[in-house]
């Protein structure tokens, strides 16, 4: 494969299913984790709902911001004016996968549900955002039904792993 010239742009590394497969994958782990780690202790107030999705949320951008940095760092080559931020942009995936379990973890603080049972259904949601993200990017890229099912099954196990740990660790 050869090289791009010095003076060529560089287009993006990845194209956009792939970024959203990437960031709502890491997002919906990212967010499960979070949610075991957080309600771990069994502080399950309404107070401590809304710091648990304050804290959920600032992870969200940290990890965004973090992602896109070091994607920007890791190209090598010539940079361009606006290289840095449309890095930083390009991982909005990332955040938007965390969002709901920011929703649930608020509605428990702000009295919409039970504050003290919002841990199963925030995983619940993960579990389904990663099947549904695997199987949809494999149908996008042309695989079969079969091999799209197994992509969106694989996907899951990984909200699952997490669910188990948190389990396991409890």
């Amino acid at each position: 494969m050869a090289d791009t010239p010095a003076g060529a742009p560089r287009g993006p590394a990845h194209d956009t299913r792939s970024m959203v497969l990437f960031g709502g994958v890491y997002g919906a782990v990212v967010a499960s984790a979070m949610v075991a780690a957080l309600t771990e202790y069994g502080h399950t107030s309404r107070a401590s709902r809304r710091y648990d999705a304050a804290w959920l949320l600032v992870t969200a951008f940290a990890s965004a911001l973090a992602h896109g940095y070091a994607h920007y760092i890791a190209e090598r080559g010539p940079r361009r004016r606006g290289q840095a931020l449309r890095a930083l942009a390009a991982e909005w995936p990332l955040v938007v996968a965390m969002l709901p379990s920011v929703l649930i973890l608020a509605g428990g603080g702000w009295g919409w549900w039970p504050a003290d049972s919002v841990e199963l259904p925030a995983f619940v949601f993960n579990i389904a955002l990663l099947f549904a993200l695997g199987l949809y990017t494999a149908r996008a890229a042309g695989r079969r039904w079969a091999g799209a099912l197994a992509t969106g099954v694989g996907d899951a196990l990984l909200g699952v792993l997490v669910v188990v740990a948190n389990a396991v660790i409890k």
